[in-house]
């Protein structure tokens, strides 16, 4: 059997909604490539889909290891030069994956890529989760082209050119083998969220690029695999501070961190007048990270073994403000959204 280019892989927990995504990755997808499903879920609902679609690989998890697991079990079996993470609510378009192979066959420093993410239920308007492309800023609050916090840009072609973006959504992750086996895959310990931004801050700080390629597109039903729920928000407030803690410089530790962890003590204080949830939910990310420093100094060290590019110059491509500034401005003048760029076009 002829080696696929592209190895896709759907982590995939429990419902119908898999079989969607199949169909449309078979009838859009051209090029060599091989499909894997890594079933983290006991509802049947997989058995359905080999049955429809016999080609695809199945590995079965012995329970709900979560997205960051599943995704590393499927590239360990994978084939391909490159690996695509494809969430089991997405839809994809004609041509999505032609673009980014080619996009990748003539950018080699490009570690990890994504595609435009349109909203499936309307698609005149981004996608929450990856938009056009993901930015940070210094205080660790990820946003996006197209995307900051809950307000979301309709399309109207204003992020259509290729750009350097500082992380790339979980949603539709392009990924080179070589990349991922320079710094390894992610980091399961988060189980969602987040994970994607840890990989690509690593490939960052190996010398990697990561970029937004828009002629791709793909639909998203954003909040399928864990809607808006109390769980949800607790890995969110949990997992950005470890991803601070694991990819700050001792600088930016220093005099970014604790500002960072000032305003979660201000959401678990202000919260419980509008969303007693959220300040559970920050608090307890706060004692679970506070009650397990060796955990956090370990996958610190695992992260920065593949150190190449200067702290400052990954720094750089952080960006300086803060976006919490800026969209309480967005929000009550009208002004420009801050994110209409990326970290420079290509």
């Amino acid at each position: 059997m002829s080696r696929p280019e592209v190895s896709i892989v759907v982590p995939h927990y429990r419902g119908p909604i898999i079989l969607d995504c199949l169909k449309s990755v078979y009838d859009n997808t051209e090029g060599a490539f091989e499909l894997i499903v890594v079933d983290d879920g006991g509802d049947g609902s997989v058995e359905e889909a080999r049955e429809r679609f016999p080609e695809i690989k199945l590995i079965s998890n012995p329970g709900n290891l979560g997205f960051a697991a599943s995704c590393n079990r499927g590239m360990e079996v994978a084939r391909g030069r490159y690996f695509v993470l494809l969430n089991n609510d997405v839809e994809v378009s004609p041509g999505w994956l032609r673009a980014l192979v080619e996009f990748a066959e003539s950018h080699p420093s490009a570690g990890a890529c994504q595609p435009k993410i349109i909203s499936f239920s309307d698609r005149r308007r981004f996608d929450y989760a990856g938009a056009a492309g993901g930015l940070m800023d210094m205080l660790g609050y990820p946003y996006c082209l197209g995307r900051v916090f809950h307000t979301l840009e309709e399309d109207e072609g204003q992020y259509d050119s290729p750009r350097r973006i500082f992380w790339a959504s979980g949603t539709a992750l392009f990924l080179r083998r070589e990349a991922v086996e320079d710094v390894g895959g992610l980091d399961e310990g988060f189980f969602m969220h987040m994970e994607e931004i840890d990989l690509c801050w690593r490939l960052h700080r190996a010398g990697w690029e990561v970029w937004s390629v828009p002629e791709a597109v793909v639909y998203h039903r954003s909040g399928w695999s864990l809607p808006q729920s109390f769980r949800k928000m607790y890995l969110n407030h949990r997992n950005n501070l470890v991803l601070l803690l694991k990819n700050y410089d001792v600088p930016s530790l220093l005099s970014l961190f604790p500002l960072r962890v000032l305003l979660e003590v201000l959401t678990v204080l202000r919260a419980p007048f509008g969303e007693p949830g959220r300040s559970l939910a920050a608090l307890l990310g706060m004692l679970w990270v506070g009650s397990h420093p060796m955990d956090v100094i370990r996958r610190r060290r695992e992260a920065w073994r593949a150190r190449r590019v200067p702290d400052a110059l990954v720094r750089r491509k952080l960006s300086g403000g803060s976006i919490l500034f800026w969209y309480g401005i967005y929000r009550r003048k009208g002004a420009p959204l801050p994110c209409a760029r990326g970290l420079s076009s290509g």
